[in-house]
């Protein structure tokens, strides 16, 4: 049995989006999504609700900025806070048992891009690095992901990065049935990447939404 798994998606949890668990979850079961990992900017609350809520569906997630860059999680059972050396939390993300990617680490439109050096120093402590994200504005920024997984020979993951709910399934990893962070690790290298960028207008609904719940 093969699972069609979306790695990267965000709640209204999340200060730059508005989508809500009702949206997320009706999008999953029309795009086929068998799973979605729920990574909100610095906290799992939500995910943890959508999780008790829908078992099958929901992975625990955590997508986490560090002093460097940003450090995505599946299968977390505590939040780990922002602002972090990207060693402690990895190290926090390691003693809950969690499977440890980087959020697109070449996309320099982003806060949460990363500089090479600091990426070559986390590169032996993560399970997979995300090489394909629907939110890249630019298609090399996702080529020199998957390029750098394979100099280093890590697995890649793929996700939407969806805000809002239209977006889930965009990027999706196909891969063989797994239930727990340990099976995901045997099986990451056997993933398929399906994906199509995002239209570049997504980013101002992530604007919008921060702005809004600023009250600006």
């Amino acid at each position: 049995m093969s699972l069609t798994i979306d790695f990267h998606c965000h709640t209204s949890a999340s200060k730059d989006s508005l989508a809500s668990l009702p949206e997320l979850i009706r999008a999953c079961h029309r795009r086929g999504v068998d799973r979605l990992v729920i990574t909100d900017h610095n906290t799992i609350d939500t995910g943890q609700i959508a999780h008790s809520l829908h078992p099958e569906l929901v992975i625990i997630g955590e997508e986490i900025m560090t002093t460097r860059g940003e450090i995505l999680a599946a299968f977390a059972t505590q939040n780990v806070p922002p602002g972090l050396f990207p060693q402690e939390t990895i190290k926090r993300l390691r003693d809950q048992g969690a499977f440890i990617s980087v959020s697109h680490p070449f996309d320099k439109w982003r806060k949460g891009a990363w500089i090479l050096q600091d990426l070559l120093e986390i590169t032996l402590a993560v399970d997979a690095v995300e090489i394909f994200n629907s939110r890249c504005l630019f298609p090399g920024s996702n080529r020199l992901a998957k390029d750098f997984a394979s100099l280093h020979k890590l697995p890649g993951t793929a996700g939407s990065d969806a805000h809002a709910a239209f977006e889930v399934g965009t990027a999706t990893l196909t891969l063989p049935d797994f239930n727990d962070p340990e099976e995901l690790r045997k099986v990451i290298s056997q993933g398929i990447v399906r994906g199509r960028a995002s239209p570049f207008w997504v980013h101002f609904i992530s604007r919008y939404a921060h702005l809004y719940k600023k009250g600006v």
